[in-house]
């Protein structure tokens, strides 16, 4: 089979962010873009997608509420940490600062948290390749979610160390979240 059978051609050349801006949102969904080139983000299963949008739409919502004026919180939208070449990510969840809420694209300096839920397929890029990425990019806190056997999430987060660029461990939660930082919040996901 050849790479014109698989993927169309707009997706084997490297994207500029003029280019990329100019493209609807239906050929941004289901996408990201890491150093020019698109990259296929992996569709859960219908059921594991369930599971993923409403854990996504729950932190999402708790976030928001707990997060006081400052800070917005809502889920799948590009965060760019670059313009050349392009890189542009779209976490599970976003916490941004407020005030810039019409400003596009998002930039790390406007971001305090991202969450990525890991789905069968994300597993490398959500526990290795994006907390790199959202590290060097300044974004002080990563929260990635492992959605254990049991049903039960997991929550693990990460705090900046912004002397290494590198994110050190935080605190971990299994079904109820209750973070003092980066602010109060409290969820049970453990009845999802």
């Amino acid at each position: 089979m050849s790479a014109e059978m698989v993927a169309p051609a707009w997706m084997r050349q490297q994207v500029g962010a003029e280019q990329y801006d100019s493209w609807s949102e239906e050929q941004c969904a289901g996408i990201e873009i890491v150093d020019g080139m698109v990259v296929a983000s992996p569709s859960p299963s219908p059921s594991a997608s369930k599971r993923h949008s409403r854990l996504a739409r729950i932190l999402a919502n708790a976030l928001d509420s707990a997060a006081g004026p400052d800070w917005n919180a809502d889920t799948d939208f590009d965060v760019r940490s670059q313009d050349v070449p392009l890189t542009n990510r779209r976490p599970d969840v976003v916490v941004y600062r407020a005030e810039t809420i019409d400003l596009t694209p998002t930039r790390p300096e406007h971001v305090l948290l991202v969450v990525e839920v890991v789905s069968p397929g994300s597993e490398t890029t959500d526990r290795i390749v994006k907390v790199d990425q959202y590290a060097k990019s300044g974004i002080p806190f990563y929260w990635r979610v492992e959605q254990a056997a049991t049903g039960v999430p997991i929550i693990y987060t990460y705090v900046l160390d912004p002397a290494t660029k590198a994110y050190r461990d935080g605190e971990m939660f299994t079904g109820t979240l209750k973070a003092a930082v980066p602010f109060p919040v409290a969820v049970d996901l453990g009845t999802i």
